[in-house]
């Protein structure tokens, strides 16, 4: 069934005029390593596309090949008769949900997710829970439809797996998961390269706010988990960016003996954005991101809601 589902894309892919590429706002390294390598496919079948994403990519990412074609604007919806969202978990988060529900039906819509259902707008389904990232179900695609991988595509579908692996920590890892990986290293894609950007480029402002999140951790006794806190004044006092603290929450996961740990930060669009993690085999962090809006994986989940952080006393509140 899924080497129908990927064919059956395949063919939509060849055959749409105009496709428009999609991934969530606010983008990890597996969201814009799968726009970046859908990039690299339409352009090697000579398509007209717009690879979106509601914010811009950071800097940390400058090195993914095509990442310079992501645009934040959207000129005209309607003439895309190819919609492909990549990663998105849930419809809100392409920040194009009233567009999408309210599509023309010319306009196809195909969704590749690794994340557990939430949304049932997607004309075609490309998802695979059980996968480390969404550049491992691309591979899979890639596979069955006999597109032969080169070194740019590669190191895209490494970037993936490797930091939504958590350098392959996280228990998303499987056996097929490191395969994958040494395939694509062997195809081209330099992981030192890849872990100098995204994690050996840390400015000294920077790793002094990754201070100020640890100096912060508390743990609430009551249900045994961890928080820490950043706002917007810490952001700007620090001239810092939300790619900066790009793996913070899996850091601080690394507390003994809680059961999950959540990191709280504001944004600047209004949102307070929340990140939970935890490494405890018998804890799903994503019941609770479920409950408050968001979603993701039993280890590793995020949510936003709106609002403001404000310290009252020595406990913070959202307001």
């Amino acid at each position: 069934m899924e080497k129908e589902k990927f064919q059956t894309a395949f063919q939509k892919i060849k055959a749409a005029e105009n496709i428009l590429l999609i991934t969530h706002f606010n983008p990890d390294g597996d969201a814009l390593s799968s726009l970046c390598a859908m990039i690299e496919l339409v352009e090697s079948l000579q398509k007209n596309y717009l690879a979106y994403c509601a914010s811009l990519p950071g800097q940390a990412f400058s090195f993914l090949p095509k990442i310079e074609k992501v645009k934040n604007e959207i000129d005209d919806f309607e003439k895309y008769d190819l919609i492909i969202s990549l990663d998105c978990g849930s419809l809100p988060r392409t920040r194009l949900q009233k567009e999408i529900k309210h599509r023309q039906p010319n306009q196809f819509y195909i969704e590749f997710d690794h994340h557990p259902k939430m949304d049932d707008y997607a004309d075609l389904e490309l998802r695979s829970p059980e996968r480390a990232s969404t550049t491992e179900q691309l591979y899979f695609f890639l596979q069955v439809n006999e597109v032969e991988i080169s070194s740019t595509l590669a190191l895209c579908l490494l970037t993936g797996l490797v930091t939504d692996t958590g350098n392959f920590f996280y228990p998303t890892t499987s056996q097929e998961t490191i395969s994958i990986a040494s395939e694509m290293m062997r195809k081209g894609a330099k992981l030192p390269k890849i872990i100098e950007h995204i994690w050996y480029n840390k400015r000294l402002s920077v790793m002094k706010l990754w201070g100020l999140a640890m100096s912060r951790l508390q743990i609430n006794k009551k249900y045994n988990i961890a928080f820490s806190i950043l706002t917007i004044d810490d952001f700007s006092e620090h001239e810092a960016t939300e790619d900066d603290i790009e793996g913070v929450s899996g850091f601080l996961s690394n507390l003994q003996d809680v059961k999950a740990v959540v990191l709280l930060r504001e944004s600047t669009s209004g949102l307070v954005m929340g990140s939970l993690r935890t490494n405890q085999q018998n804890i799903d962090v994503s019941a609770l991101a479920r409950k408050l809006g968001g979603g993701g994986h039993p280890k590793a989940s995020g949510f936003s809601v709106s609002g403001s952080l404000k310290k009252v006393g020595e406990n913070w509140q959202i307001v």
